[in-house]
């Protein structure tokens, strides 16, 4: 039972998602993955995925293999797929699928078309507060000030805070507002690559280099070039590959893997952390000196619980972009979601609220108010919604009664409500449900 409900709300999110086995044969195949690709579920569970979708990375750097290799989540991954009648450009997550031990069994890809994609992110951009962040709280106006007064240096930024802050957002603020604003902007993850590749990803390689090196590629600081790169999960970079980076900072130069070519780069560095950086140099694993390098321009995002006053703002900024990506809208949240929502502690940041809010979207009907019902557990309040369940089911609730509660408080939805012990949104589903107007 728990399964059948699962797999509704799979197929009606409007992310494409699909699972794959670990011999990387497709294992479910949801409804927004047969429209933004064309493809008939049936005509693809039980496939290998590299036959069905035909990416360049399929057979190298494939974002399953990536994650089953670090054990980590990719986010963000910018990729091309074949699709029924075109190739389209999506952005992807990657996750590990593990069973009830947790073994590990698959994994989850979630996509979504860039097109799409980036019109809501403009939209949004349009309408948040600042270049796509939404923050009113002291601790987000300072920092919001001191982007704007590093605008015209080109110092290097590290950006640190738990996971799930939007350090990538406070890292494209920066971009936004610099002076290479017009400039080439690329991104890496330095988690999600095995040692092994992450020199070849930053610095490009020659043909032969190593086994699968076919021909010769361009690294990211090459393409990033008068521009800016922005290093995600510095802190979980390679020793080795700490001192290839301490020399691109100090002097601008680097051998891409391979060759014995010194090439010169101008790039500024927006790094990223959510590792405790001092523990790190203390146990060896991270380097004094690129730390100084990189920390040149210091900027900690605190923590949600620690901003409590943006939580509303961002529940209705989500509000809006979930209406805009589901096509469907919902017009707000009742007050026992707002207060649940301001009562947990967020240990997941804002990317956890975030999906909080489509999660409770997914389950709600369009134009209904969002019941705390619709919560994740976890976030639900301490009353339990079945009680209000059970309650109703006593009752026999039937449009008779509740038309004879409404006549007795002159059709007070409020005070109707209370005598039934159900909230002003359940009790508007009702009158909707028996087609009662008043």
């Amino acid at each position: 039972m728990e399964t059948n409900f699962q797999n509704e709300i799979l197929h009606s999110l409007a992310e494409g998602v699909f699972s794959v086995d670990e011999e990387f044969r497709i294992k479910f195949f949801n409804d927004a993955a047969e429209r933004i690709t064309g493809l008939n579920r049936n005509d693809v569970i039980g496939k290998y995925c590299k036959n069905v979708f035909k990416s360049k990375y399929c057979d190298n750097r494939c974002p399953i293999v990536r994650v089953l290799e670090s054990g980590k989540t990719i986010y963000d991954f910018d990729s091309k797929i074949q699709c029924k009648d075109q190739t389209k450009d999506i952005r992807l997550n990657a996750v590990l699928l593990k069973n009830d031990s947790t073994k590990i069994v698959g994994g989850v890809i979630t996509f979504r078309e860039i097109e799409q994609q980036q019109n809501v992110e403009k939209y949004l951009i349009k309408n948040t507060h600042f270049y796509g962040i939404v923050g009113f709280s002291r601790e987000m106006e300072d920092i919001f000030d001191l982007i704007l007064e590093i605008s015209s240096c080109n110092a290097s930024a590290l950006i640190t805070g738990e996971t799930g802050t939007g350090k990538e957002l406070i890292a494209d603020a920066i971009q936004a507002t610099s002076l290479r604003k017009d400039k080439p902007y690329v991104k890496v993850n330095c988690a999600v690559l095995p040692p092994n590749l992450l020199a070849s990803e930053l610095f490009g390689h020659v043909k032969g280099a190593f086994t699968d090196a076919l021909k010769d590629r361009i690294g990211r600081f090459e393409l990033a070039n008068n521009g800016t790169i922005f290093l995600d999960e510095i802190g979980e970079m390679p020793p080795q590959m700490q001192m290839q980076l301490l020399r691109v900072i100090q002097d601008g130069t680097f051998e891409k893997v391979g060759e014995s070519i010194t090439r010169k780069v101008d790039v500024r560095i927006i790094a990223a952390t959510n590792v405790n950086i001092e523990k790190a140099i203390k146990e060896g694993k991270f380097r004094e000196d690129l730390f100084f390098r990189l920390n040149v321009i210091p900027i900690h995002l605190p923590p949600l619980q620690n901003r409590r006053e943006d939580i509303l703002f961002l529940a209705n900024h989500f509000l809006k972009k979930f209406s805009l990506i589901y096509q469907k809208e919902i017009p707000e949240m009742n007050d026992e979601v707002i207060d649940s929502l301001s009562n947990y502690t967020w240990p997941g940041n804002v990317r956890e609220l975030e999906n909080a809010i489509e999660y409770a979207f997914v389950r709600s009907r369009a134009g209904i108010p969002i019941d705390v019902c619709k919560l994740p557990k976890a976030i639900k309040s301490d009353k339990p919604c079945f009680e209000k369940v059970k309650k109703i089911s006593r009752q026999k609730l039937q449009a008779s009664e509740i038309v004879k509660i409404l006549e007795k408080h002159k059709w007070n939805r409020s005070k109707a409500a209370e005598e039934l012990e159900i909230n002003r949104s359940t009790l508007w589903r009702y009158l909707k449900t028996f087609g009662i107007e008043g």
